[in-house]
């Protein structure tokens, strides 16, 4: 038996074998044929009739396991068409926080009360329901066990639900009203599993209704109580949603002299199959981005990825994305579909003519995800047209795991006779057994891909395996990782090819009983990557270690020291500048240090301060940056986000002051109606753009956009390089 079996099977025997021995919690649900009117208030016989569940919760922070201060009070009935959850409040607050009244407000620091609905009882994929003291609604959807805050919830998910609060003395009331068609569930549940979490913020703190160990992350699946029915669910009757654009465009182009205008118009339907499944359409899909990416600096020599926004992506996205590793070899990528490249090299738009995607549970243990997506070709540009599909299988095994199912197939339509590098088709197969344990101290990921072209390369692979062990004192997480020279994916996110990459990193954390700190960990990380066909050549290796506090005011200090090697196979412009001269082939030692630290963001000022500095290359590098956020609740949300790199490098290579400031500033008039203003300048880029959205939501989840962009050169000159004026308006149908 050869070792990577034996890795498999060590990993196939941890995630049967491990268990969690937790009290389970239990809420009952009682069913009504009263009609329920929302309002906040429990006027209904049905609601008087339904003892309330009384409990403080379990801080998550700032001291998890200990008790919260606040007291909550819920309880839930049902009918046939809608779930209710009825939650009673109590805060010390002479005045209780709202940050923003912008549905998913991403300002932290609101009071709240939050359910998640696991209807599959998989610990794998929820629902998340948010509410505020003002009735402001948020909704995500929750995947891959919640074991990464940062990636595994999407607000980006929007559904039809409804809530109403009501004001009192020392507390408020919500009342929430969620469809049944607005969820998945198997036909005839008894039983779901379910959270509820309270955002307290006169205490500070954030709250759970089971108690979620030390050490685990906040929206963690695995620690779920019981939510058990009086009586069995039927089918959720979902109805066919219709959502119709119109998109409208006037701009000028400065530098090419010349306008533009454009019109259109395109169709997005939803109709769900059975309890579990989803059948997504859309024709002349509207891809175009109201908000604009937020700018970065990139002093890597790679690609930088930015998460998907479009909501024909979003629901089910993880049975699509989450194959191969998210950093080095993620296979598939779906903002790859509708962008290409044109003979400059320039990242361009690529209409997409049409779509289909079949995503959702086939029964309580398979998922079965299909994508398919026409784009048009471009001869303008030399692009050809391609239709994209993607096929994605998903068993679940074990109490928490899966074994998943690849197949992706880009291949050229039409007979166009363009001239460009791009072959016939690129294919992919793969398989993926992603581990989560019962008690989620293991989780991890063994996968193989192996990728197909017109042109039949060697070494076309991509394997890794990677295992994380969380405790209460311990963190260890291994990574190792071979990306085969010939592995191609076109529709992924491949940094580079031909590396064996092996990561190590270990944290230990101390638990402190002070009156100021809650916890201080210590981080050691060790990176080492090598060309296998190239003798073996090291091309990256690194060692840092971390110190880090965390205090219970909800501040964060943070220090790290890193010794980074790294060996160029090409000429590298650092700087990005024409006519630099690039920092030249060979191996650097570049040692460095970093320093952080960040307030409350309870706060209604929150600030974020990092400062490092050491060797970069053949040179030197010092930084800044710092996020100032300040808010006057609702009603103006305001901060400024800026950095500087100072680069120094020895002549002839060029030095540079890099800079970028971001500052950000929203009105929120009402729930309805909200002026978005960003300005964004890039030394790098050498421009300086602004971007003023007006969204007016008219109807539930329906808006209209008017978006002024306007973009200037700034390097030797100050002047209008692109200015646009764009409308969006897109309605939601339940029919």
């Amino acid at each position: 038996m050869n070792s990577l079996n034996k890795i498999f099977l060590f990993i196939l025997s941890i995630s049967f074998f491990l268990a969690y021995n937790q009290e389970k919690k239990e809420i009952f649900a009682s069913y009504t044929e009263e009609k329920i009117v929302l309002d906040g208030i429990q006027n209904e016989i049905s609601w008087k009739k339904k003892k309330m569940v009384r409990d403080s919760f379990f801080q998550f922070i700032p001291v998890p396991e200990s008790k919260g201060s606040s007291m909550n009070e819920f309880k839930i009935i049902y009918d046939k068409k809608n779930i209710y959850v009825f939650a009673k409040l109590f805060s010390e607050a002479k005045k209780i926080s709202v940050p923003s009244l912008e549905r998913d407000w991403k300002i932290r620091g609101s009071d709240g009360f939050l359910i998640l609905f696991d209807t599959y009882k998989d610990g794998s994929n929820a629902f998340w329901f948010e509410s505020n003291s003002v009735g402001v609604k948020k909704d995500a959807l929750v995947s891959n066990g919640g074991q990464r805050f940062e990636s595994d919830v999407d607000f980006s998910w929007d559904i039809k639900w409804d809530v109403k609060s009501s004001p009192g003395e020392g507390y408020y009331n919500l009342e929430f009203k969620i469809p049944f068609s607005s969820l998945k569930f198997p036909e005839g549940s008894t039983k779901w599993k379910v959270q509820f979490f309270r955002a307290d913020n006169y205490n500070s703190e954030f709250n759970s209704w089971t108690l979620i160990p030390k050490g685990q992350t906040p929206v963690n699946l695995a620690f779920h109580g019981d939510l058990i029915f009086d009586k069995p669910l039927g089918s959720s009757k979902s109805p066919l949603i219709l959502i119709p654009y119109s998109n409208g465009l006037i701009s000028k182009n400065y530098e090419k002299n010349y306008n533009y205008s454009d019109l259109a118009l395109g169709v997005d339907a939803k109709i769900s199959i059975g309890n579990g499944m989803d059948l997504d359409l859309t024709l002349n899909p509207d891809f175009s981005q109201v908000e604009v990416d937020d700018q970065i600096i990139n002093l890597t020599r790679f690609e930088v990825n930015l998460p998907e926004k479009r909501q024909f992506f979003i629901q089910n996205s993880d049975l699509f994305s989450s194959f191969g590793d998210s950093r080095d070899s993620r296979t598939f990528f779906s903002r790859r579909i509708g962008v290409a490249k044109d003979d400059d090299g320039n990242t361009i738009e690529n209409r997409i003519l049409a779509g289909v995607r079949l995503s959702g549970k086939l029964n309580n243990n398979l998922r079965l995800g299909f994508l398919n997506m026409q784009t048009e070709e471009d001869a303008k540009n030399n692009i050809n047209a391609n239709n994209n599909m993607v096929f994605a299988l998903q068993q679940k095994v074990f109490s928490r795991s899966n074994i998943s199912l690849l197949f992706i197939n880009r291949e050229k339509t039409g007979n166009s006779n363009l001239n460009n590098d791009q072959e016939k088709f690129n294919r992919i197969v793969g398989i993926d057994y992603n581990l989560r344990s019962k008690d989620s101290k293991w989780s991890g990921k063994l996968f193989y891909h192996n990728s197909l072209n017109e042109q039949k390369k060697n070494n076309s692979y991509s394997t890794g395996l990677n295992l994380f062990l969380n405790t209460r004192n311990h963190g260890l997480y291994i990574k190792s990782i071979r990306l085969g020279e010939g592995f191609q994916s076109d529709l992924g996110f491949i940094r580079r090819n031909g590396i064996f990459k092996q990561f190590l990193r270990y944290e230990r954390r101390f638990w402190i009983e002070s009156d100021r700190i809650t916890n201080i960990s210590i981080t050691n990380n060790i990176r080492y990557i090598t060309k296998p066909n190239e003798n073996s050549l090291i091309t990256d290796r690194d060692y840092s270690i971390g110190f880090e506090i965390n205090y219970k005011n909800l501040s964060n200090f943070e220090f790290e020291f890193s010794f980074p090697y790294t060996y160029l196979d090409n000429d590298f412009n650092v700087t990005r500048k024409d006519g630099a001269v690039p920092i030249p082939i060979g191996g650097y030692n570049y040692p460095n240090y970093g320093i952080s630290f960040r307030n409350s963001f309870f706060k209604k000022f929150s600030y974020f301060l990092a400062v490092d500095g050491g060797q970069f290359f053949n040179g030197s590098k010092k930084s800044f940056q710092t996020k100032l956020a300040y808010r006057i609740e609702p009603f103006i949300q305001a901060s400024m986000n800026l950095s500087y790199d100072k680069i120094k490098l020895p002549k002839p290579y060029d030095s540079a002051d890099l800079w970028l400031i971001g500052p950000k500033i929203t009105f929120t008039f009402n729930k309805q109606l909200f002026w978005y203003n960003l300005i964004q300048y890039s030394s790098v880029a050498e421009n300086f753009g602004v971007n003023s959205r007006l969204k007016w939501r008219f109807a539930p989840l329906s808006d209209l956009y008017l978006v002024y962009n306007d973009n200037y050169f700034a390097s030797n000159i100050f002047a209008p390089k692109i200015r646009s004026l764009t409308f969006k308006l897109s309605y939601w149908f339940n029919l």
